[in-house]
């Protein structure tokens, strides 16, 4: 059985964003967004962030929403806690027949931010349920049905410079030993946003999946944030073509 798509949830981003088993769910790239600077309300430091966004290419795509809960605030070392709800489609081929799998996502993830001048990281280990149903059917396939595993996940924001970022995620599950990884560039337009290259790779045993484009990061209107990334894609099956992926998000 050979896969030849990915199903995203990168990060986060991931995400996203993956021959016997198909493309697992992988973690948003929201998360990869500095924490709020300011706070609101006056006196309290803003405790939760909301995101959800989809990412697209011709064999297969994603939607994606959840939140982020950090006790001591947004802006602050200490614990936080995401919670990921997503669901993809993606194709793969089956000696000849063409299989169209669809998975569900749900993961709790605990975790702990650490920021040290002008880098932040979040650390992320908890409980990842996976349901994927195929049509047609393929006994063959061992992801079909019902999982529960562990997804592991880091997350990197680093700025050397007030005009220059650097981003990076690294994602993982035990359901289908699929990963993901993703490294991004950007330089500081108007004041207004985040813009430069990005690339990222994903898969699981055997499949891979290649990515080079450009992202859009922390484009801000109103009280949301807005994150766009397009490029090409390409993976071992010898499919390729164009990506396009979108996120918002919103701090209270």
């Amino acid at each position: 059985m050979r896969c030849v798509g990915r199903v995203y949830a990168f990060g986060v981003a991931v995400a996203v964003v993956m021959n016997g088993s198909p493309p697992a769910i992988a973690d948003p790239l929201t998360d990869l967004l500095p924490a709020a600077s300011q706070l609101s309300g006056g006196a309290y430091p803003e405790k939760f962030l909301y995101f959800s966004g989809f990412d697209l290419w011709r064999s297969g795509g994603s939607l994606y929403g959840g939140l982020q809960w950090a006790s001591a605030g947004l802006n602050n070392d200490g614990f936080i806690l995401k919670l990921l709800v997503a669901e993809g489609s993606y194709r793969y081929l089956a000696g000849s027949t063409s299989i169209q799998g669809t998975g569900l996502l749900a993961s709790v993830l605990p975790g702990w931010r650490v920021k040290r001048n002008d880098s932040e990281i979040k650390l992320f280990a908890g409980l990842d349920l996976q349901n994927h149903r195929l049509s047609p059917d393929d006994p063959a396939n061992s992801l079909r049905g019902n999982h529960a595993g562990l997804r592991v996940g880091a997350d990197l924001w680093w700025e050397p410079t007030p005009a220059l970022m650097i981003a990076s995620s690294v994602s993982g599950s035990t359901i289908g030993s699929n990963f993901s990884i993703r490294g991004a560039a950007g330089w500081r337009v108007m004041d207004r946003f985040w813009a430069g290259p990005e690339a990222e790779t994903s898969g699981d045993q055997v499949y891979r999946q290649y990515r080079i484009g450009a992202h859009i990061t922390s484009l801000k209107w109103s009280v949301f944030e807005w994150s766009l990334g397009a490029g090409y894609v390409e993976d071992n099956s010898q499919r390729s073509g164009f990506y396009g992926r979108a996120s918002l998000l919103t701090r209270r």
